[in-house]
């Protein structure tokens, strides 16, 4: 499988913090791949220095062979990556339907309304309170406000940092069974995600972060039988928490 995104060696420091440091990791075309890691392991970072919103110190970054390590946020968004991001960030006094449309910036109105009914397809909720003010949805709602913005893109690799957080068990539920069916429609996928029983499921492969640092990557199967993540990330709070 080739590699869509291939990323070497990449270091991210703010200021004397160094929160990525020589990290390597590849996504291939169709796959999902999950980062694992515990609190300021770095993988909110790897997001952002991917989605082009965090200074790099060294490395780099491919899509599709190409360099796009410097490039800008909004080119990287054009090219076909787009990321829902930690805490959701919605637009509360715009409309479901305006923070949706403000997710195709980038393609022609079109292609805007076609995607708009494929994510009320994808989420009805959001179709039934597309005129409601997105800062009154529920936690869950707004969850899938944020990956529906993020699909308005027509994105060909999806970044989601943890869309489970802070969400019921029946809601996450819900959650991972649309991110299945996004991934069925040929979209792939990186998956930061705490909920790590969760995260395996879905994935084909995994990659855990331990204070900025690739420590281990294997199938998502070979991670979910492994002794050292069940011991971290599967005991009975992580399997418990949304």
């Amino acid at each position: 499988m080739s590699a869509l995104l291939s990323i070497r060696g990449l270091s991210v420091a703010y200021g004397q913090i160094e929160a990525l440091k020589n990290a390597s990791l590849e996504v291939g075309q169709g796959e999902v791949v999950a980062i694992l890691g515990a609190n300021g392991a770095g993988k909110t970072t790897l997001m952002r220095a991917i989605s082009g919103l965090a200074p790099k110190r060294a490395g780099s970054i491919h899509w599709e062979g190409r360099e796009i390590t410097r490039l800008a946020a909004d080119k990287i968004v054009r090219l076909g990556i787009a990321q829902a991001p930690e805490g959701r960030r919605v637009f509360g006094t715009l409309t479901v339907a305006e923070n949706l449309e403000l997710g195709g910036y980038t393609r022609p109105a079109r292609e805007v309304r076609a995607g708009l009914e494929e994510v009320y397809r994808l989420f009805p909720r959001l179709a039934e309170r597309r005129r409601q003010l997105a800062g009154t949805l529920s936690g869950g709602e707004q969850q899938m406000l944020a990956i529906g913005r993020a699909l308005l893109a027509r994105p060909r690799l999806l970044l989601l940092d943890e869309p489970s957080l802070g969400l019921a068990p029946l809601i996450v539920q819900g959650i991972f069974a649309n991110l299945k069916e996004i991934a069925a429609g040929g979209i792939t996928i990186l998956l930061v995600e705490q909920n790590a029983r969760a995260a395996l499921r879905l994935a084909d492969r995994g990659y855990v972060l331990e204070v900025g640092r690739v420590v281990m990557s294997d199938s998502a199967a070979a991670l979910l039988a492994s002794p050292e993540i069940r011991d971290a990330y599967l005991g009975r709070g992580a399997g418990a928490r949304g």
